[in-house]
């Protein structure tokens, strides 16, 4: 078979098969990472890392984030600052006794028992904010799941960079220097383009920004801290941005990067799974995946549940629907239970389980609120104004 016809029947797959499945309520994503996991088992002489998929794959998960990046409001985030700021504290404690747990008795260092705890308890953000108008929820529910998820999320990333380069200060000092170069440069390079380029340029914004969003997210992952840290931070400065150069962070742009993720996130699954070991798949990952499941998601969904009930923000119905639509981890717990398998701080065991983790929970909004989940949303749906994130 020649490449180019692997290519076609791969992205043909990957379009088609996760939206038959998607009549019995798999969310495609986990359509498009068991593919991957099939066709490793299948075939195991295929490459690992193909790089015309690998390139794929990085336009996904780098456009995802500069969407959720885009979708930050500080405004907003400011006038919730105050159950915000619970919720954050929370959240910071949750996690220190998650790892203090993981350290005691799996024996990880403190680094590697951090990581485990943000794979476990971090919501995927772009993935959630790119589904929301599938959840059915009210304008008050979706203030607070975005703005939830974003706060938790910025807080997952300055952990996850601090962690990764904590056994080097020296490494740390760089990677902290060449960041805020970075953050430095980026409202520079807007400012550029919309001086010099977007005038005379009609229709090229979001291109520019894509490519503004991917380089920062090369840097981020040259740095070891992946591509999504350098693509929210582009999305997050683009929207700060958006009264000096409002075409980045304009309605039809944020349409437009949807729809494009859309397109590419799910080789980036398919990529994921075609890179899990065979041992991970045993019955040991299956138990741990299932106990991983049944403790923390109703602990997750009830701490939610407590927070909004205290702060008297909405009824039970309504804080449990909040707590379902928060629940899928799968892009944090992918990303860093990769990473800790390769710095081989888990067993291949531990590694299936976590992801049999991230499936399950991920699974969950599709039967506890009306609409499927779905993170590829029909042309005609995602051309539709969208909605307020405002309670």
């Amino acid at each position: 078979m020649s490449r180019e016809l692997a290519y076609l029947l791969l992205i043909c797959g990957l379009m088609v098969v996760p939206g038959l499945l998607q009549r019995l309520r798999v969310p495609p994503p986990l359509t498009c990472f068991l593919l991957g996991i099939a066709l490793i088992l299948t075939m195991p002489e295929v490459g690992h890392r193909d790089e015309a998929v690998h390139l794929l794959a990085a336009l996904g998960i780098s456009t995802l984030f500069l969407y959720a990046g885009l979708e930050v409001d500080l405004a907003t985030l400011r006038s919730a600052v105050g159950p915000l700021s619970i919720y954050l504290l929370t959240r910071v404690l949750a996690i220190a006794a998650c790892a203090w747990l993981a350290a005691r008795y799996l024996e990880l260092r403190w680094q590697d028992a951090t990581l485990l705890a943000l794979a476990l308890l971090t919501s995927s953000t772009g993935f959630i904010i790119d589904s929301l108008d599938r959840f059915g929820l009210t304008p008050e529910e979706r203030f607070w799941v975005t703005n939830n998820a974003i706060s938790g999320e910025l807080l997952a990333l300055a952990i996850l960079f601090v962690v990764l380069k904590a056994t080097d200060p020296g490494a740390l000092g760089l990677a902290t220097l060449t960041l805020l170069l970075t953050l430095i440069a980026l409202p520079l390079a807007f400012l550029a383009l919309g001086r010099w380029i977007l005038p005379y340029a009609p229709g090229s914004a979001f291109s520019l920004l894509v490519m503004v969003g991917f380089a920062a997210a090369f840097v981020t992952e040259r740095l070891g801290v992946e591509y999504l840290l350098g693509a929210f931070l582009a999305g997050l400065i683009a929207r700060l941005m958006e009264k000096r150069v409002p075409q980045l962070a304009s309605h039809d742009n944020l349409r437009a990067v949807k729809l494009f993720s859309s397109f590419f996130l799910p080789f980036y699954f398919f990529s994921r799974g075609a890179h899990v070991p065979p041992d991970a798949l045993s019955l040991e990952a299956l138990a741990i995946g299932v106990v991983l499941t049944l403790v923390l998601v109703p602990v997750r969904a009830f701490a939610v549940w407590a927070k909004r009930r205290l702060l008297g923000l909405g009824d039970t119905r309504s804080s449990l629907r909040v707590a379902a639509a928060l629940t899928p981890t799968l892009i944090f717990t992918l990303v860093l239970a990769t990473i800790l398998r390769d710095r081989g701080a888990i067993p291949d065991a531990l590694f299936g389980g976590l992801l049999l983790y991230a499936g399950l929970n991920t699974m969950l909004p599709s039967f506890m609120l009306r609409a499927p989940f779905d993170v590829a949303p029909s042309p005609l749906e995602a051309l539709q104004p969208g909605r307020s994130d405002k309670p």
